[in-house]
């Protein structure tokens, strides 16, 4: 089963076609860090994070992970944690995208698998699909609304990939 995402404003799985956003600068596969672009490809999914505090653990065939307040994901190109999932601390100098966020981006995300398992500095991090209320454009992640979100999770697996172009 592979997510498409066409055109930057629409993704497609199965029967469902969805109105999603993508990077403010478009789509591009020479992706760098803070270029605000998402990069083009085909890619693994990894986990669902999710607030408790503001929604249900969700049903779905991927893991599921609790966002803490202290969870972050390092976009410093200078760190070995380079686009991975670390624990803010103060002790910690560098560069990082919080996860506990004030507004509701954040409430759901899957983490998107580009330059993920050797990340090579500067390629672009946190990469995600995550929520949006009006369809904004992002940083460089897809963004599909609540609603959509918990029938897209419901579709997914581990085997699940998802293709931008």
């Amino acid at each position: 089963m592979t997510i498409i995402i066409k055109n930057k404003e629409t993704l497609l799985i199965d029967e469902f076609k969805f109105k999603c956003s993508v990077g403010k600068k478009g789509v591009s596969k020479n992706k760098i860090e803070g270029d605000l672009k998402t990069p083009v490809g085909i890619f693994s999914l990894g986990n669902i994070y999710y607030r408790p505090d503001r929604v249900e653990k969700p049903a779905s065939k991927l893991k599921t992970l609790v966002i803490k307040k202290n969870m972050g994901w390092c976009d410093d190109p200078k760190s070995k944690y380079y686009n991975k999932l670390i624990t803010i601390k103060k002790s910690l100098k560098v560069k990082y995208e919080k996860l506990y966020r004030r507004d509701h981006k954040y409430d759901f995300l899957i983490l998107i698998k580009y330059n993920y398992k050797k990340p090579l500095k500067g390629k672009g991090s946190a990469i995600f699909l995550h929520l949006t209320k009006d369809y904004l454009p992002t940083k460089g992640c897809i963004a599909i609304t609540k609603k959509d979100f918990l029938i897209l999770i419901k579709l997914i697996h581990k085997k699940t990939k998802i293709k931008i172009t």
